[in-house]
């Protein structure tokens, strides 16, 4: 493989690992799932809070979505296919903007 397909891979990685650990994170002070639910809750602090956490957040509740549909109700696969490419491409542009935001503090070189 080339050193650019390590790089998408380990942005993928990186973006899905941290959304997911931002997401249990907030189970876990929150008590309840985290979902974009957040965004509804009208014109306050807490829904402009909510962007950023949900910016990176995302992939992870988008998987999380998609894995439990079927409990729910019957999706197409090719829903589920269109919604794993969505969270692995966004999983790998959030984990850039945070490899290149690690790179740029210093921590990594």
């Amino acid at each position: 493989m080339s050193p650019d397909a390590y790089n998408n891979l380990f942005s993928l990685l990186i973006g899905f690992a941290v959304a997911g650990a931002l997401a249990s994170g907030y189970q876990a002070m929150r008590r309840q799932p985290a979902g974009f639910g957040l965004l509804q809750q009208g014109v306050v602090a807490q829904s402009f809070a909510a962007v950023p956490f949900l910016v990176f957040a995302a992939p992870f509740i988008i998987m999380r979505n998609v894995l439990l549909g079927p409990r729910i109700e019957r999706r197409r696969t090719e829903f589920v296919m269109l919604a794993t490419v969505l969270a692995g491409t966004w999983s790998m542009m959030s984990g850039t903007v945070l490899l290149m935001a690690l790179h740029a503090v210093g921590v990594i070189a």
